[in-house]
């Protein structure tokens, strides 16, 4: 009882609009002072969180995301895949997805990869005869991609969490990252030759299609460069994290030429702004994995476990149902750093390989993303669009069915997304 009012305590907390950290800091202060009766370990717990080499990634990917978006390259980007197959019925759907799926690279975060690409596709998709909900939808599932194709922040707030090989992740990442896109892309051409009223745009000519692509070339090689890199052992994810930011710094100052010191500046700035508000829930989210320790939480999870005889399958199940409900109410990073701590040890008594679990708790947030009522691509589209909720919900609504359907297939075929991290040489 007492466990489930701190969860519930703790939920009721974020459900009010209150700072992640916040949150849990003041959770775990509360049962630190009340089980512990003083709170002298938290300076200690608060540094070993936060004294982690991994950490370093977060800003250098940051930093990179932000000067790629600086440098306007996402112009360039769906400019090519608009031309590529534009002129194909139903073709700027597919372009669509194309481009959330290359930006999601540089910017690993669906949030901007749905406002960046939406703000874009999203007229111009209209102006060809999509109905409205259906550019929503195609816009709201494009954007969470940024989840699971690398380098995602949440993949790599998870590595720290559990200690898992971030290289691992992403490259575990890609392959079921490909298989949604490319879902998503079939189902948006097939809607979209189902709606009459849908046209193709002219084909602009080879030539034109080729400068289109040498325009995009520099957007298209950031996946290659980074993660081709962890693939083949020449840098590890940390230093490709350095690779992928002075690599943005060579495009937007030698090739582009649009980005002025003040931009930088304004770049350097909003890393700060976010890498500090990340640490600050690492730190928030180290004193809570210490608190729920001090109240047995992870050893109870693990009794009642052994004592319901479930089994991996059903516990996966369990967990699942259990972070799609939350994904409904709370952020994704709330998510991963509530739930993770709390059944690691479980996951490690049933052999349950963490990156096999981490991919699949990535499609599930991605689901939290578009799904009612918190999900922040679907907010993000009506910022863009002013359009009803309702609206967007049912453009949506496919692609949730399409999300459910990539977490049960790479539920029964582990290895879509255990074969790259393993044909590189990461364990587990």
């Amino acid at each position: 009882m007492t466990i489930f009012l701190i969860l519930a305590f703790l939920v009721v907390m974020l459900l009010t609009g209150m700072p992640i950290f916040i949150a849990l800091s003041l959770c775990s202060v509360i049962v630190l002072w009340f089980f512990e009766g003083k709170i002298d370990a938290m300076a200690d717990t608060v540094f070993a969180s936060l004294n982690n080499p991994l950490l370093a990634t977060i800003p250098m990917f940051a930093f990179m995301a932000h000067v790629m978006i600086k440098a306007k390259v996402v112009d360039d980007l769906y400019d090519m895949a608009n031309k590529l197959v534009g002129h194909v019925k139903g073709g700027l759907g597919f372009a669509t997805i194309l481009s959330c799926t290359i930006f999601s690279t540089i910017s690993g975060s669906s949030v901007a990869t749905a406002l960046t690409i939406g703000s874009t596709a999203i007229p111009q998709m209209q102006r060809f005869g999509y109905r409205r909900s259906d550019t929503y939808g195609i816009i709201a599932a494009g954007g969470t991609l940024g989840i699971l194709i690398p380098p995602s922040g949440p993949m790599i707030l998870y590595a720290i969490v559990t200690d898992a090989s971030i290289g691992a992740l992403f490259l575990a990442g890609m392959i079921p990252g490909l298989i949604m896109a490319v879902a998503f892309a079939v189902f948006s051409w097939v809607q979209a030759n189902a709606h009459g009223e849908t046209h193709a745009q002219a084909w602009p000519g080879t030539r034109e299609v080729a400068r289109a692509f040498v325009r995009s070339v520099w957007a298209v090689l950031m996946p290659p460069i980074i993660l081709g890199g962890i693939y083949l052992g020449i840098f590890t994810a940390a230093e490709a994290a350095a690779v992928g930011a002075v690599y943005a710094l060579f495009v937007a100052l030698v090739i582009y030429r649009n980005v002025t010191l003040a931009d930088l500046w304004d770049c350097a700035w909003q890393t700060m702004r976010t890498s500090a508000m990340l640490f600050m829930i690492i730190a928030g989210a180290g004193l809570f994995g210490h608190a729920v320790t001090i109240i047995r939480l992870p050893a109870e999870i693990m009794e009642a476990v052994t004592a319901l005889g479930l089994t991996q399958t059903g516990f996966i199940l369990v967990v699942m149902l259990a972070i799609f409900v939350l994904g409904m109410f709370l952020e994704t990073i709330a998510i991963i750093l509530i739930t993770t701590p709390i059944i690691l040890p479980a996951m490690t008594v049933l052999d349950i390989n963490p990156i096999w679990y981490g991919v699949m708790l990535m499609i599930n947030l991605e689901l939290a993303l578009i799904t009612p009522p918190v999900g922040m691509n679907l907010f993000v589209i009506k910022g863009i669009t002013g359009a009803r909720l309702s609206e967007i919900i049912r453009g949506a609504g496919p692609y949730v069915a399409l999300l459910l359907a990539g977490l049960v297939m790479i539920w029964a075929f582990p290895q879509l997304s255990l074969w790259l991290p393993a044909s590189a040489g990461f364990g587990r």
